[in-house]
């Protein structure tokens, strides 16, 4: 019985049927990372992701309660990339979002899991995501699964000091 089985939620490939939901959760990650900036027209989001469901190299997962299958929970989009340099294959982490639910943290483990184990599947040799500095949930649970922060933004607005 998997990890997730036992928990009483199971993961599972996003369908189109799960488009609402998943828009919902870009919407989120969007304010949480760009705040007042963020683009939070469903249209776009919605087109995004549908271009994603189901497209080779999209690795795109839902949680769901065992008892509620077709309620995501959870959603977690990583894309398959390929170094230009090297030739290696890498995953680029887009998404990563959990309902605020009691089992918040559990659900997002689950989901970083079976992430990592597809992009394992397919042949992927390093993982890389982007993560707003506010953002300590997601911070911790990539540090959770062993990845190390490697590089820094720094912005400055133009009428800034």
């Amino acid at each position: 019985m998997s990890a997730a089985a036992a928990a009483g939620y199971l993961v599972r490939a996003a369908t189109e049927s799960d488009l609402e939901a998943l828009v919902g959760y870009e919407i989120e990650i969007a304010v949480i990372s760009f705040g007042d900036e963020a683009i939070t027209d469903p249209a776009l989001h919605r087109k995004r992701v549908s271009g994603a469901l189901g497209k080779a190299g999209e690795i795109t997962l839902v949680a769901a309660a065992g008892q509620a299958p077709d309620v995501p929970l959870g959603w977690a989009w990583l894309s398959a990339r390929r170094n230009s340099l090297t030739g290696d294959r890498y995953g680029n982490f887009r998404s990563l979002a959990v309902s605020d639910v009691p089992d918040r943290s559990l659900i997002g483990e689950l989901l970083m899991a079976a992430v990592l184990a597809a992009a394992d599947d397919g042949g992927m040799t390093q993982l890389t995501g982007k993560v707003h500095a506010a953002n300590l949930g997601m911070r911790s649970l990539y540090r959770k699964f062993g990845f190390t922060a490697t590089h820094i933004t720094m912005e400055r607005k133009a009428d800034g000091p």
